[in-house]
């Protein structure tokens, strides 16, 4: 049976070598497809030898859309359908979003490559009838969609003359709803999406820290493997950005050690200078740090990035995060 099974995996061309399938994991939607493209022409391009197959599926996440995510309870919504997989050995890896992977991954597996971080920021997308505006100069009590606590939190803060709604559905379904129907001023959604779309156009707005912090991991790309393939972490390790690993393992070990996550307003900004992670945050025999595998980045650089944020969530949780972020359930709980 494992010969059959290494056949089917690999055979030869006309000239005699060996050519290997790898099966890379992703979400239906047509962002995480462009996502999952993406990071298949970079593999290729280095490894021109492998033949890839894009195995696409539904996950929770997907399928549950009349509901916040905040309500849903699951940890894993985005996740735990292609983990699955990789645990039975049905694909070989899987493409997400960073901020989808829950700082505590499954026993075995690992990111084997967290790639260089698109604008990680938060964009105002406006109905057309509102072009031209911003949040600051939108009527008083215009809704704006979100299915995200963070961004609610941080903009009724920032911007306490307008309401905010839940939205829930992929980009394409959230830009429907805005278009076609006049329940929404605007729509808050990731620039990263948006760009990776090729929808830059409906940008109105890019929201700076002073406005809206982004989520642990936001605009980076994570290649999640199983521990034990060596030679497929080996191969996948070269798509690391060192300045992006460092800035997410950062904001990884903060989240992590809040035990933050869809359902309390965790937010983060970090930036690179001088080789020192800046970071800022809102709240209302491999060695794996925060989930990630790195060994070409110095593990010092590492450690100091980790240490980082268990040191501010520290800080936080000596002035009462815990206490905040308990009641922030208990609110979404009740909702």
């Amino acid at each position: 049976k494992l010969f059959k099974l290494i056949s089917l995996l690999s055979w030869q061309d006309g000239s005699g070598k060996v050519c290997r399938v790898i099966r890379i994991g992703t979400r239906k939607s047509q962002l995480a497809r462009i996502q999952t493209d993406s990071v298949a022409a970079k593999l290729k391009e280095l490894n021109p030898d492998i033949n890839l197959e894009i195995v696409a599926m539904s996950t929770i996440g997907d399928k549950i859309l009349d509901t916040a995510l905040s309500k849903i309870g699951e940890k894993s919504l985005f996740t735990k359908e292609l983990e699955n997989a990789l645990e039975r050995n049905e694909v070989d890896l899987v493409v997400h979003s960073l901020k989808d992977l829950p700082t505590t991954l499954p026993s075995g597996f690992t990111i084997g490559a967290v790639l260089k971080r698109e604008n990680p920021h938060d964009a105002v997308v406006l109905h057309p009838k509102h072009i031209g505006k911003t949040l600051e100069t939108l009527p008083d009590n215009s809704v704006i969609g979100t299915s995200s606590l963070r961004r609610a939190a941080q903009l009724k803060k920032r911007f306490s003359h307008l309401e905010f709604k839940d939205i829930r559905g992929n980009l394409n379904t959230r830009l429907k709803k805005l278009d076609e129907k006049a329940d929404f001023a605007a729509i808050i959604l990731a620039a990263a999406g948006l760009r990776r779309m090729g929808w830059d156009n409906r940008i109105s707005q890019i929201l700076g820290p002073e406005d809206c912090m982004y989520a642990v991991g936001q605009g980076a790309l994570a290649v999640e493997v199983r521990a034990r393939d060596a030679d497929i972490l080996e191969m996948v390790s070269v798509l690391h950005d060192p300045d992006t690993v460092l800035r997410c393992i950062a904001e990884r070990a903060f989240l992590r050690h809040l035990e933050g996550g869809c359902s309390v307003p965790v937010a983060v900004h970090t930036e690179v200078k001088d080789s020192q992670v800046v970071f800022l945050y809102f709240v209302d025999e491999q060695f794996q740090r925060v989930g990630v595998t790195a060994s070409k980045i110095s593990g010092e650089a590492q450690d100091r990035a980790e240490r980082l944020g268990i040191d501010l969530a520290n800080l936080l949780l000596s002035k009462g995060a815990k206490e905040i972020l308990t009641v922030a359930r208990q609110l979404n709980d009740a909702r």
